[in-house]
C-alpha cells in the first residue's frame, strides 16, 4: 500500500516517539490524501497521527522480538535524510 512506511519492529536500538509519529503521519496522508494541511484538515488530520502513534507505540510494546532486524534502515536514521531535515530547520 505505502511504500514510504518503514518496517519498525525489531531496530536496534528500538524506534524513537519520533520514527513511529513520521510513520503514522505517512500512513494518514496516505489514506486520506492530504498532502498539505487547511485550516480544515488540520484539527481531524493531527488527531488522527497522535492516535495512530499511540496505537502503533503500544502495538510494538506488545510484539515480541523479531528474530532478524528489518532489511533497510528507516528513513529518519539515514544520513542524508537527518541532512536535510537539519537544513530545513536552520533555514
Amino acid at each position: 500500500m505505502c511504500r514510504n512506511i518503514t518496517t519498525l519492529r525489531g531496530l536496534q536500538p528500538h524506534a524513537t516517539d519520533e520514527e513511529i509519529e513520521a510513520a503514522a503521519r505517512q500512513y494518514v496522508r496516505k489514506v486520506t490524501g492530504v498532502q498539505s494541511l487547511s485550516d480544515k484538515t488540520r484539527e481531524p488530520f493531527e488527531a488522527a497521527v497522535a492516535e495512530i502513534t499511540g496505537i502503533t507505540t503500544r502495538l510494538l510494546a506488545e510484539l515480541p522480538e523479531r528474530k532478524q532486524p528489518p532489511k533497510n534502515d528507516p528513513p529518519l536514521r539515514r544520513p542524508e535524510v537527518r541532512a536535510r531535515i537539519t537544513a530545513r530547520s536552520q533555514a
